[in-house]
Order: structure tokens, then C-alpha cells, then sequence
């Protein structure tokens, strides 16, 4: 038995799949190291498939130059609107990279199996986290559903304005430095009012050696408002999905 698909169709699959397997190779959750390039290939053509009747309106004909064109503008396409998407989830590990700064554990690295880099403790951590509670809130359905629209509004035979682009990259760099303080802020000013106090305890009573002691307190006192810190980040990752979805859709006018 033989089956005769049109040519435009494969088409419409081709540069479908290739924008959203450049977008999945920068957005969460699949640009990990966790999701192999097959796997990212089978779920960009899975998501491919219900779009064609709609993106195939905007098919470029079968002709070398416009096929190659469309192909390289959908791959911009795609990692852009990936990297927007990405931008907002970073807070949560430059938040995780703060804490290490101010709690000291920058003296201590760790390796990334997601992403094949080395780095601090909660920096690492804090990414791990984000990746898995993206799935466990269903997040990753929102993050789906808002870049499959995206179709509608950048049809195959257009781009993404570079105007619009630059002006929300500015303001998704702004939301990415307040996430990140708002994430960090509260344990970063506990951990800071803790060094004063050791200050002045050392300054009091220089011979309790309080250096010495910062280290074990400074390490307990982390852990245990990093303890805390979790029972919000489900609700942090849930608006920061929100926000990426609206990031992404305000690049494109939907």
C-alpha cells in the first residue's frame, strides 16, 4: 500500500518542525541535557502535525532559494521566540546564583548533568528544580499552548519584528534582574543582616572568635531558608510561565 503526500505538505512539515526544533533547543523545559536531539526531533514533528492545515496557507512554493530562505527564517524565528521564552526561567537560577554569593558556597562547584557546565551550589540547584517543578505544575503546557499560537501570528512566509523584538528583549532583561531579586532578596538580606551581627559580636567579644563561627551558622542558616524558599517556587514558576507566554505573544501581536 502506497501513500502519495503532497509536496506543499512536506513542506509545511519541514519548516514547521524546524522552528519549533530551534525554539525547543533554547526554551525550557526541553533544552536541557536531559532531552536528547531525537527526542526534541520526534516532539517537534509531533507538534508539527496539527498545525499543517493552518501554517500551510503560507507554504513558500518548491523552488531551492525560497525553500532555503523560509527554512533559515523560521530557524531565526524559532530560537529567538525560544530564547524569550527562556529569559524569565533564568531568574530563578540567577536567583539561586545570588544566594550562593551571598551565603559564600561560590567555594564550592558542582556539575550540571542538564546542561554539561559547572557552577555553584544553588545556582545549580535552583535549575534543576525549575526544569522539574515546570513539569510537575503543568507549566509546560502554557509554554506550549502560547508558542504554538505563534503560527497564527507569524505565518511561514513572515518574521519577527526586529523593532517589537528589541523592545521586549530590554523589557524581559528588566522582569529577569526583579524575578531574581524578588526570588533572592528576603534570604539575601537575612544572610546580611546575619554579617552584621557577627561584626558586632566580633567587635564585642573579640575572643569568641566570631569568624570562625560564620561558616557553620552561615551554612545552617541557608539551608534552612532555602527550605523555606521551596514551598514558594511552585507558585514562582507558575507566574513566571504566565509572563513568558505574554513576553513571547506581545513579540509577535497575538
Amino acid at each position: 500500500m502506497q501513500f502519495a503526500v503532497p509536496t506543499a505538505t512536506l513542506i509545511t512539515l519541514l519548516l514547521v518542525s524546524a522552528r519549533i526544533l530551534a525554539w525547543s533547543a533554547v526554551a525550557p523545559p526541553l533544552a536541557t541535557g536531559g532531552v536528547s536531539l531525537r527526542i526534541r526531533t520526534v516532539v517537534s514533528v509531533a507538534l508539527a502535525l496539527p498545525l499543517l492545515t493552518i501554517a500551510g496557507k503560507h507554504a513558500p512554493p518548491a523552488e531551492t532559494g525560497p525553500l532555503m530562505t523560509a527554512l533559515v527564517l523560521q530557524i531565526v524565528t524559532g530560537a529567538a521566540l525560544g530564547f524569550l521564552t527562556r529569559l524569565l526561567f533564568t531568574a530563578v537560577e540567577a536567583a539561586g546564583s545570588l544566594l550562593d554569593v551571598g551565603s559564600n558556597f561560590t567555594l564550592a562547584t558542582a556539575y550540571d548533568p542538564m546542561t554539561g557546565a559547572t557552577g555553584a551550589v544553588f545556582g545549580r540547584l535552583y535549575s534543576l528544580l525549575c526544569t522539574t517543578l515546570i513539569f510537575a505544575t503543568d507549566v509546560h503546557l502554557l509554554i506550549f499552548q502560547g508558542f504554538l499560537r505563534t503560527f497564527s501570528a507569524v505565518p511561514l512566509d513572515a518574521g519577527v519584528s526586529l523593532g517589537r523584538l528589541d523592545r521586549v528583549i530590554t523589557s524581559g532583561v528588566t522582569e529577569l534582574f526583579v524575578g531574581a531579586l524578588q526570588v533572592a532578596g528576603p534570604l539575601l538580606v537575612v544572610l546580611f543582616i546575619a554579617d552584621v551581627a557577627l561584626g558586632l559580636l566580633n567587635r564585642i567579644a573579640p575572643q569568641l572568635n566570631a569568624f570562625a563561627l560564620s561558616f557553620p551558622l552561615k551554612i545552617g542558616l541557608t539551608l534552612l531558608l532555602v527550605g523555606f524558599s521551596f514551598l514558594l517556587l511552585p507558585q514562582t514558576i507558575t507566574q513566571l510561565g504566565g509572563r513568558s507566554v505574554r513576553l513571547v505573544l506581545g513579540v509577535v501581536g497575538a
